[in-house]
Order: structure tokens, then C-alpha cells, then sequence
């Protein structure tokens, strides 16, 4: 089963990368555990994990108006996996295109 929905590409995660150049995050899904998120990213990536800090936090209200009014909805809560790698090491999210 597939752990990690997507890569965090934001500008947010970017700088954090830039600071601490072994540094990267992941979208995972909820019922993933920080072993599991880790076996993962050394298996697609070909990396040697040393460390996962893992945080939960609820997805945006939505809204849409539609011919029955307007609805609202909360989504999915999701899971954000940062992930420590080895010194040396680096992932590179745009060489899969």
C-alpha cells in the first residue's frame, strides 16, 4: 500500500530545504506511521531516511454555490511528513518528468 500521496513542493518547504539542504517533505496519508513513511521514501527514492517528524492537519472549508444554495464542507484531514535524510543524499522530485 502506498504511503505517499505527493511531494510537498511548496515555497514554505522549499526554503526549508534550502537552510538544511538534507530536508524534505511529504503528503502522506493518515494511518501512516513514521516507519512505514520511512521504508517508503528509501525504497522509491534510493536514500538512507535518519529521521521523520510527522504532523496532522485538517484540509481547508470549501464552499461552492450551486442551484441548491451554497454548501459547505470540510475535507479530508491529511498528514505532512518531514523526512531527515543522510548527509549527502539528496532527493530530486522533477527527474520522474
Amino acid at each position: 500500500m502506498a504511503f505517499i500521496i505527493k511531494p510537498l513542493v511548496t515555497e514554505k518547504q522549499t526554503k526549508i530545504t534550502d537552510k538544511h539542504a538534507n530536508r524534505y517533505g511529504f503528503i502522506v496519508r493518515p494511518e501512516a506511521n513514521k516507519l512505514q513513511i520511512k521504508q517508503e521514501v528509501e525504497g522509491l527514492y534510493n536514500v538512507t531516511v535518519i529521521d521523520v517528524n510527522t504532523l496532522r492537519y485538517a484540509g481547508k472549508r470549501s464552499s461552492r454555490y450551486t442551484k441548491a444554495g451554497l454548501i459547505k464542507g470540510q475535507k479530508n484531514a491529511f498528514k505532512k511528513a518531514i523526512v531527515t535524510v543522510k548527509d549527502g543524499d539528496t532527493i530530486d522530485f522533477y527527474s520522474n518528468i
